[in-house]
């Protein structure tokens, strides 16, 4: 959906302006959550005096920083991500998904490109990175929000982890329900937040305006150069103004580029510039203030109510980041990187909500564990950089690989962008991979852990299939075989669909129909479901007809095609057909479903490691309900087990 086509609604420019205006407002509340909610922490943690690295407090370090803080926002959010990663879209849709799919589509069509094969396969490291983005944003998140209290009443430090926990459960205990109704208040709520957190720094910039000049790159430059034993160090902290800028890429399909590009220039990076100052402003004030700059912006009478106006905001990043876990891991299974998981639309009129239990779950315990384990926002700041850094960068690197060899861009101008861009992604990289010990090694072992799973699932797929087609035999000498009378089977009234991975070889459950039980259907349906590399497939491109070289057998085979952002619907799909393209009226209320289910034993050929053959039988458990995912009616699908070897 193109940006016109999500703001053509109603008559006249008013219409226009309103449609544009409420599209900007939804963005505010989905995909700025994250990194609007930055600022509570950011700062804070750069001057964190129990930081194995701590950055000196004196006013040449604080105009450093907060300049730092100006221009990695502006280079990597308004430049690389608003200004050129959001031109990238594969049909619309947008993030690291995105990208690989755009790599896998052109290392098909241009066979000698193995670099497309290799940056996809660093673009699923990226999407591994993100599984642990959203582990660790809902707790350093609504942590760092609650922890506002202390501010406010230092004698309830001890309840801050009881009341975090509290939260977090309630958050995904109403997951299932579906944000529809509470998604309607997020964008007027962040409408709120920016405008408090922007007029907050205004304050503190009266205080001290001489703040303002942090804003030449001068500072940055100077505080790098003269002091980079201390501002290398620093940049492992300053990197926390930046999370959430993959949310901008991740939700393009959502809202648009226009509409992204116009909340974040027009509201949300000056409520961010002005709340950084305003922080800045208030260290140079006092030094003590860097216990909590954010909150103690405000005064006495002004804190509870940031406080909770913070955790409101903080509930909202963590929502955007849950649901972007759900459709990455959607999106994965779809391309054949994870088994089937079970998905629950819980919208009817927004696509992309969905709820995906298995997920859900793993988030839940993962993200409570977090919050026992490290007990601080500060602790958890030194894991929470390498999952962004480690996207950025990825993202970056397959954007020029993309606009080099898809859009031809010259080298030249390819170079200009790249170097630079990639440089300060890398710095920071580096900078993070100094708080290794302390927690960094985290979601670097989440990352690896989801990207061994999504290779092995991937590898482990390709041995099955291959097995499948030795065992099940070729379809079209079946079909021979049975209008040569070579098989003999008895036909009887009705329609039976089988599904298949396929139109090369038997569904294994019509072969044992015909061979055990010599029966056939009048009408026979061989379904195969194909993921396309787009988002959506349009109904007149849904299902394909092949009559397998005989249009008088009742026997035909069908490829429906959905894009790996849809819910494949069978039922729905064949009702698309004309009898005449399958031979015949097929009576799909009564027709009957045949599914193969495949139990996997471990064998003795050399195809993966031991180790992976274990991995992919233990994950192969986690599969979905074949009748459930793909929308079948219960009490007609049949199920006919067999058993591979891998």
């Amino acid at each position: 959906m193109t940006d016109h086509q999500r703001t053509d609604v109603g008559h006249g420019p008013t219409a226009h302006n309103t449609a544009k205006l409420a599209v900007v407002i939804g963005a505010l509340g989905v995909v700025f959550g994250d990194i609007g909610t930055s600022p509570i922490y950011a700062l804070q943690t750069v001057f964190n005096p129990e930081d194995p690295h701590p950055v000196p407090v004196s006013d040449s370090n604080i105009f450093g920083v907060v300049s730092l803080i100006f221009w990695s926002v502006m280079i990597i959010v308004t430049v690389s991500y608003v200004l050129l990663t959001l031109r990238a879209d594969n049909e619309g849709e947008g993030g690291v998904t995105a990208l690989i799919t755009l790599l896998r589509r052109w290392s098909t069509t241009h066979p000698g490109r193995r670099g497309a094969i290799v940056l996809a396969s660093v673009g699923l490291f990226g999407a591994s990175l993100f599984f642990g983005d959203s582990m660790i944003t809902p707790a350093i998140s609504v942590l760092s929000a609650v922890e506002g209290l202390k501010v406010v009443e230092p004698s309830l430090a001890d309840y801050v982890i009881p009341i975090t926990a509290v939260i977090i459960i309630v958050l995904f205990l109403v997951q299932r329900r579906g944000t529809e109704t509470i998604g309607r208040v997020f964008g007027p709520v962040m409408v709120v937040w920016f405008g408090v957190i922007g007029a907050c720094g205004v304050g503190g910039i009266v205080e001290h305006p001489g703040i303002l000049k942090a804003l030449s790159p001068t500072y940055a430059i100077g505080f790098l150069a003269g002091h980079f034993e201390v501002a290398f160090f620093a940049l492992a902290a300053i990197v926390l103004a930046v999370t959430g800028a993959e949310a901008l890429y991740a939700d393009l399909g959502h809202f648009g580029r226009r509409a992204i590009t116009r909340g974040w220039l027009g509201l949300v990076l000056p409520a961010l510039v002005l709340s950084y100052m305003g922080q800045g402003a208030l260290i140079l004030k006092d030094r003590a203030n860097i216990s909590s700059p954010f909150f103690l912006l405000v005064p006495d009478w002004g804190r509870l109510p940031l406080v909770l106006l913070a955790t409101a905001a903080t509930v909202i990043a963590s929502q955007a980041v849950i649901t972007g876990a759900y459709s990455v891991a959607s999106q994965a299974a779809q391309l054949g990187y994870l088994p089937r998981l079970r998905v629950a639309h819980t919208s009817a009129t927004t696509i992309g909500q969905i709820y995906v239990p298995w997920i859900n779950w793993l988030l839940f315990a993962s993200v409570l564990t977090l919050i026992f384990a490290f007990r601080s926002s500060a602790a958890l700041a030194y894991a929470y950089g390498m999952t962004v850094t480690g996207t950025i960068t990825i993202t970056t690197l397959l954007f020029f690989y993309v606009a080099r060899y898809r859009w031809n861009v010259p080298k030249w101008l390819i170079a200009l962008g790249a170097v630079p861009l990639l440089a300060v992604d890398l710095l920071f990289v580096a900078a993070n991979l100094t708080k290794l010990l302390h927690g960094a090694w985290l979601p670097l072992l989440i990352a690896i852990t989801a990207f061994t799973i999504m290779t092995t699932w991937q590898r482990g797929r390709e041995v099955v299939t291959a097995e499948r087609e030795r065992t099940e035999g070729p379809l079209r000498e079946f079909v021979d075989q049975l209008r040569s009378g070579e098989l003999t089977a008895r036909t009887v009234p009705g329609t039976a669909i089988f599904l298949n991975r396929g139109n090369v070889t038997t569904p294994l459950a019509l072969r044992a129909n015909v061979q055990h039980n010599q029966v056939r259907h009048e009408h026979v349906v061989i379904l195969s479901i194909e993921t396309q590399p787009v988002p959506r497939v349009s109904a007149d491109q849904r299902a394909v007809v092949d009559d397998l070289g005989y249009g008088d057998d009742g026997i035909t085979y069908v490829t429906a095609k959905f894009g790996y952002m849809e819910t494949p619907d069978v039922p729905a799909a064949l009702a698309t057909l004309a009898p005449d393209a399958t031979e015949g009226p097929l009576d799909l209320d009564k027709a009957s479903y045949f599914l193969s289910k495949i139990e996997l034993r471990r064998g003795e050929a050399k195809t993966m490691a031991p180790w992976r053959k274990q991995l992919f039988i233990a994950t192969s458990h986690i599969t979905a309900d074949a009748a459930e995912f793909f929308n079948l009616p219960r009490d007609r699908t049949v199920i006919i087990g067999s058993h591979i070897e891998v």
